[in-house]
């Protein structure tokens, strides 16, 4: 599903073989979640983020991602979460390969899980995955943001394992300034 794209209780139902209080249930969690937009007289969508929203949650993510890496970076024990990282860094292919959406998306989850489980901090583990980085990365496809990601979690492995917390924030912003740049490229919006 993309960004945009309206969702048919009706459809959705057949589709995955449930009743539609089900479907609805899955909604508002969604809708809660940041994911869907309902409006009382339309049916719901996936969220599409225009410009400036996208803009402002890279200005939250870039804060959060920063304090997510420096939090891994203090508390990264190799006895402990060696394996743990270097499953998360493995599930990226090398660069120039192009992975699949779906492939891609669960190996960064992956990634970003082990650094908020080794960071260690309850709190940013509840609110980090609200943060809409899913829609954006959804909505802004480009054959260069796959690779510049995988060189990005590299650079951030690498800080962390490294016990550099401030490298690892600093990789951890610069990443999401990073993909910034990329949007604000892609965006004719920007550009008039």
């Amino acid at each position: 599903m993309v960004p945009g794209q309206r969702l048919v209780e009706t459809e959705l139902a057949a589709r995955f073989g449930v009743g539609r209080n089900a479907v609805r249930e899955a909604m508002q969690r969604l809708a809660v979640r940041g994911v869907v937009d309902l409006s009382r007289h339309r049916s719901a969508s996936i969220r599409q983020l225009d410009i400036i929203e996208t803009l402002e949650v890279l200005d939250v993510a870039a804060a959060m991602t920063g304090l997510a890496t420096r939090a891994a970076a203090l508390k990264y024990d190799p006895s402990k979460h060696g394996k743990m990282m270097s499953s998360a860094i493995q599930g990226f292919p090398k660069l120039g390969s192009v992975l699949e959406p779906g492939v891609f998306s669960r190996s960064r989850r992956q990634f970003y899980r082990a650094l908020l489980i080794i960071g260690g901090n309850r709190e940013l583990q509840r609110v980090y995955p609200a943060i809409g980085m899913h829609i954006i990365y959804s909505q802004y496809q480009s054959p260069r943001m796959q690779d510049l990601r995988i060189e990005d979690y590299r650079a951030i492995y690498k800080a962390v394992t490294a016990h550099d917390a401030d490298g690892a924030d600093r990789a951890g912003r610069d990443h999401v300034e990073r993909v910034r740049e990329v949007i604000l490229g892609l965006d004719e919006s920007v550009r008039r």
